[in-house]
């Protein structure tokens, strides 16, 4: 069982009003930070992040040499804290400040890559958790807690995380909530503009929409595959290399997708993006052989010519006919049955093309979409 990132932006603000901690649990860069930062936005709370994979044992509670009077931070409601530079304190300190100068107003910390702290680390920030005190600090009734894991092998984890599985007190004192990736949501986030323009490019949006499969494909140990994270930073990558002069833009590209998205989907993105447009009106009217111009197409091109067509089949223009149905025998095998479909869709279209069935390109066009459909359901 797993919950989408819209399902979690109202599952999340609902626990922490009980007052539970909500125990994220997800593949890298699935959004699980994206999903908390929103969350913060949403209630109105001051949002502190503490990556816990980073931090060493006795960050939190090491001894401290004794201290001025000066030093020392001390609350009305909350207790005193030593004022020093390193480890948790300066976060803590931020939260007292804030629950002191907004009472009543939330205040979100973050635990992030919770499990990937070592268990000494994960032990201390358990206090913590657990009685939301640590030496005389007592965590203000303001503060909310949300961790986040990688998966683990108890989880029946698929990429290859170096985790410490957490103990029986995280899981019984923890909402634990898978978090899956969901294309619907994750379009409509990319599609949302920031300062006027939208978060994702479209190139990329739109060879997703065509691949839905590749927004977050299950983790191969040793390989980089594709996170909703890792399609972020290849479109604010695109938008940076499209600044260099045309020759160094092709020249790195595929490179640097590669090390977004891995080398297989990088690549082929790249060549979307590099290949000329060809729209359905010139292949449909130009002199030159509809096979010529396809060729250099990637597949994702070739079936949104289809579409094009699809927008504009009626009334039928028999005359264009056989180079429609050129560019459908173009297609791998795959590509004509994922065409097929789409066609199949349009009784009204069907209907056309077998009423115009005494012209060879009509006959020659229904006859394939025919085959096509057996292929499809396997009959064929």
């Amino acid at each position: 069982m797993s919950l989408t990132y819209q399902e979690l932006l109202v599952t999340l603000p609902a626990l922490l009003e009980a007052g539970s901690v909500p125990n994220l649990v997800g593949e890298a860069g699935i959004g699980k930070s994206s999903l908390v930062a929103e969350v913060a936005k949403r209630m109105g709370a001051t949002l502190l992040t503490t990556v816990v994979s980073l931090a060493e044992k006795g960050d939190l509670a090491l001894p401290v040499p004794p201290l001025t009077k000066d030093s020392l931070v001390t609350t009305s409601r909350f207790g005193t804290l030593a004022d020093v530079k390193y480890g948790y304190s300066t976060t803590l300190l931020t939260l007292l400040k804030e629950a002191e100068a907004r009472p009543g107003q939330p205040i979100i910390w973050f635990l992030d890559e919770f499990n990937r702290g070592n268990a000494a680390v994960q032990s201390e920030l358990m206090n913590l958790v657990l009685q939301r005190q640590i030496h005389t600090l007592t965590l203000p009734e303001e503060v909310h807690i949300i961790l986040a894991q990688n998966p683990d092998p108890t989880m029946d984890a698929a990429g290859d995380y170096a985790v410490t599985p957490s103990d029986a007190a995280v899981r019984d004192r923890t909402v634990r909530l898978k978090m899956r990736a969901d294309l619907t949501d994750w379009l409509t986030w990319a599609e949302g503009e920031v300062d006027g323009t939208p978060r994702v490019q479209p190139v990329v949006v739109d060879y997703l929409r065509e691949h839905p499969n590749l927004l977050a494909p299950a983790p191969v140990v040793g390989q980089i595959t594709p996170t909703p994270r890792s399609w972020e930073r290849a479109s604010r990558n695109l938008t940076s290399l499209r600044k260099l002069p045309a020759a160094q833009f092709k020249t790195v590209l595929a490179d640097v997708l590669a090390g977004d998205l891995g080398e297989e989907v990088g690549v082929d993105l790249a060549q979307v993006i590099l290949t000329p447009a060809v729209g359905i009106e010139e292949l449909l009217s130009a002199p030159s052989p509809v096979t010529e111009m396809v060729a250099p197409l990637p597949e994702s091109n070739r079936l949104d010519l289809v579409n094009q067509w699809l927008g504009q089949a009626l009334p039928l223009d028999l005359a264009t006919l056989p180079r429609v149905v050129t560019l459908l025998k173009s297609l791998s095998a795959d590509g004509q049955v994922a065409a097929g479909y789409q066609i199949g869709k349009r009784a009204d279209l069907l209907a056309a093309l077998y009423q115009a069935r005494d012209d060879k390109a009509a006959r020659a066009m229904y006859e394939l979409l025919v085959e096509i459909a057996k292929r499809g359901t396997g009959n064929g």
